[in-house]
């Protein structure tokens, strides 16, 4: 491979990875697509002020993102009030970027509003089912996603904060929402200091299928992918996760580590919450 996408597939999916990849000529380097690739995470930041207009143009394009149905089940709050930005940072000493980003918007799924439109126009009924959160949550994830490309076309830096959702009650409390209303993630954004990480992902051969279903080879492509991302990206000993429960391993790669985090579930409070939030799941 010799075009403009060679280097951005690599850094994705990895050398061995990329060689299976089409390698499309006939994009232009500035689409859609080769920004895609080349995303990174942001986590610092500089001092430099996000203009409001910039803002609330992003937020706008956001909301433009695909909806099912067009039900239009997201909404957003931004988080300007100093107490209220410390109140959600508090629990998450590890990430003191939700704290201090220039700008934070938390992404919601909202399934409230659909009810109030059919009580105002003499139909009301409940969008308290699973149908009703899992369509605010994707619609919620949509723009959530549509937000960070629009950013970083404009040369902003995103890292989103999916986490909040381990203490869902807290946010409920701190931003006011009301029933069928929960957070998706949070954003924080701002212009990036340096040039942040690229998260190599699994190659295609795991996550791209044919027809139907595909398993062969699985952990084959599995243990290349974690040789090679280990070689780019080590992660000494000290960095292991919970080595006091699993001890400390000889080989440890993204799928040691995702089966370990895995193994200690997160956001034990949200389906309870969510229940009080009038979600019956039926």
């Amino acid at each position: 491979m010799d075009t403009i996408f060679s280097d951005a597939l690599k850094q994705r999916f990895g050398v061995a990875a990329a060689h299976d990849i089409d390698d499309y000529a006939g994009l232009a380097d500035a689409t859609l697509a080769a920004a895609v690739l080349r995303r990174r995470t942001h986590r610092r930041y500089t001092d430099a002020i996000v203009p409001d207009a910039l803002v609330r143009l992003l937020c706008t394009a956001a909301l433009s993102a695909s909806s099912k149905s067009d039900f239009q089940q997201a909404s957003l709050i931004e988080v300007r009030d100093p107490a209220k930005r410390a109140a959600l940072a508090a629990p998450f000493p590890a990430m003191p970027w939700i704290g201090y980003a220039p700008r934070f918007i938390v992404f919601l799924g909202d399934a409230r509003r659909l009810e109030q439109i059919g009580e105002l126009r003499g139909l009301p009924q409940s969008n308290a089912g699973l149908e009703g959160f899992f369509n605010a949550a994707v619609d919620a994830a949509l723009a959530l996603q549509t937000f960070i490309l629009c950013a970083e076309q404009a040369g902003l830096g995103c890292c989103p904060i999916s986490v909040l959702r381990n203490h869902a009650p807290l946010v409920g409390e701190v931003l006011g929402l009301p029933d069928r209303v929960f957070p998706v993630a949070g954003l924080c954004f701002g212009w990036p200091v340096d040039a942040g990480h690229i998260s190599m992902r699994l190659p295609p051969a795991i996550t791209l299928h044919t027809d139907t279903y595909q398993t062969d080879g699985f952990a084959a492509h599995l243990d290349q992918y974690d040789r090679e991302r280990e070689a780019r990206n080590p992660t000494p000993a000290s960095k292991q996760r919970a080595p006091d429960v699993f001890g400390t391993a000889e080989i440890y790669g993204w799928s040691v580590d995702k089966a370990r985090q895995a193994a200690q579930p997160e956001g034990a409070a949200f389906p309870p919450w969510l229940r009080r939030q009038g979600f019956t799941f039926d």
